[in-house]
């Protein structure tokens, strides 16, 4: 058993393999076959990887990313971050979702 950390992985014999993002927080079930890592939960399989044999490795599917960014869009990296402001449909919900958690408008 392990549970998912914030950067969507699990640890297992000091390599990190991603989870999807939506378990973020939960516990899952890891089973290791011959040269597979496999990785359930709530009994249904979300995630099939190769074992690593060295150390520190990061084995990432980037399926289990999709829909963090939000509405299809893809995340993008900039030279400099503050000549390209972020628009409204690249935020990950809409801001009457934070509204509506903290009880009231900004």
């Amino acid at each position: 058993m392990r549970k998912v950390q914030a950067d969507c992985v699990i640890d297992v014999d000091s390599n990190a393999y991603s989870v999807p993002w939506r378990l973020i927080g939960e516990s899952v079930r890891v089973v290791i076959t011959g040269d597979q890592l496999r990785i359930s939960h709530a009994g249904r399989e979300v995630a099939l990887h190769h074992c690593q044999t060295g150390r520190f490795a990061r084995v990432v599917d980037p399926v289990h990313f999709d829909g963090v960014v939000g509405s299809g869009a893809k995340a993008r990296r900039t030279t400099d971050p503050v000549s390209e402001p972020m628009v409204a449909s690249e935020l990950l919900r809409p801001l009457l979702e934070y509204e509506r958690a903290v009880g009231g408008r900004w």
